[in-house]
C-alpha cells in the first residue's frame, strides 16, 4: 500500500491596497481584514496607482484624508485610468470621516465607503460583501 494522498489546503487570500497615512487606521484595518486577506499599504495617494500595477490588489481602500492627494482625488485617478485602459477594474471603498463625505465617495464613483470610527465587524462584511460582487 501506498502513502495516501492528502489534498492541499492553501486557499489563494486576496490582496488589498489600503492607502492611508494613519497609523491607527492601518492597525485597526490589518487588526480586522489581515486572516482572510493579504494587506498592503501605501502612505500617500499619489502611489495608489503604481502599487496598483505593481500590486494588482481584488479591493482598494483609500482612506478620505490623506496629506498629499485624498481619497477622492486617487479614486478618480484610477478610474480614469481604467477608462484608458491602463488599469484593470476593481473595485474601490473609501473611509469617510462624515457622513456627509458619502455625496463625494458617489462622485468619486467608489463601489462603497465606511463612515470612521470604523467597526471591524463592519468592515470585514463589507470588505467580503465588495469582493464577492465584483
Amino acid at each position: 500500500m501506498g502513502r495516501p494522498q492528502t489534498r492541499c489546503t492553501i486557499l489563494p487570500v486576496p490582496d488589498i491596497l489600503l492607502a492611508t497615512d494613519s497609523d491607527w487606521l492601518t492597525d485597526e484595518v490589518e487588526a480586522a481584514i489581515a486572516g482572510p486577506h493579504l494587506l498592503h499599504r501605501v502612505r500617500a495617494g499619489v502611489d495608489v496607482v503604481p502599487a496598483i500595477e505593481h500590486v494588482e490588489p481584488a479591493l482598494v481602500l483609500l482612506d478620505l484624508q490623506i496629506g498629499n492627494m485624498g481619497g477622492i482625488a486617487a479614486c478618480l485617478a484610477v478610474r480614469h485610468r481604467e477608462e484608458m485602459g491602463d488599469l484593470n477594474k476593481r473595485p474601490i471603498m473609501l473611509l469617510l470621516d462624515r457622513e456627509v463625505d458619502v455625496f463625494l465617495a458617489n462622485e468619486a464613483r467608489a463601489d462603497g465607503y465606511l463612515v470612521k470610527p470604523l467597526d471591524p465587524f463592519s468592515l470585514l462584511r463589507a470588505v467580503e460583501s465588495t469582493l464577492a460582487t465584483a
